[in-house]
């Protein structure tokens, strides 16, 4: 879980280095440190999505501006005070984390911004699939249903379940569940 590509930014470079060193000592692949936003909008063109971790401004933009620009499968982690995270809305899904800066926050709070992440890209694959696809899903969900009393849920759950014990897709183990029981 923690392959995570993450880009840090603050104004100091130093500062960057610093909490570089704290990530990498959590098992996090920092593919870089930035003092610019231009930078982090330059290092995230270059990874499929993660996380920027940065102050509230950096030399060229504030935090918001950044988030902004960000491509689409990064998320941010900001770290300031609280009077800086009062003063503006959050409409991106910034995730903020108070200064003084403590591990476990930082550990917590990266934490669920990447079960966010994967819960995103799940949904996205959801939505990807074609309608013969959901039609087999919702054919094994109803069979399990009724065969097994279960819920939809405990039905889409175990169909979940079944695809990732057998490295199997969802939709293929859809068409086993119809196999055995249609």
């Amino acid at each position: 879980m923690m392959n995570a590509n993450v880009i840090v930014a603050f104004p100091k470079m130093e500062d960057a280095k610093a909490i570089k060193a704290v990530l990498t000592g959590m098992g996090y692949n920092v593919v870089g440190c930035a003092t610019t936003g231009a930078h982090v909008l330059s290092l995230a063109d270059r990874v499929e999505g993660g996380i920027v971790v940065c102050g509230y401004k950096l030399n060229d933009m504030v935090y918001q501006d950044l988030a902004e620009d960000l491509p689409r499968g990064f998320r941010m982690l900001l770290l300031a005070s609280e009077k800086y995270w009062k003063e503006r809305e959050n409409a991106y899904g910034i995730v903020f984390t108070p200064m003084p800066l403590r591990r476990q926050q930082l550990a917590d709070a990266l934490a669920m911004i990447l079960e966010t992440q994967q819960l995103e890209r799940r949904n996205r694959k959801n939505r990807m699939r074609s309608v013969e696809d959901q039609d087999v899903i919702g054919m094994a969900k109803e069979l399990l249903m009724d065969k097994h009393d279960m819920t939809e849920d405990e039905a889409h759950h175990y169909l979940q379940k079944c695809s990732m014990d057998s490295g199997n897709s969802m939709v293929e183990s859809a068409r086993m569940v119809i196999t055995i029981y249609g």
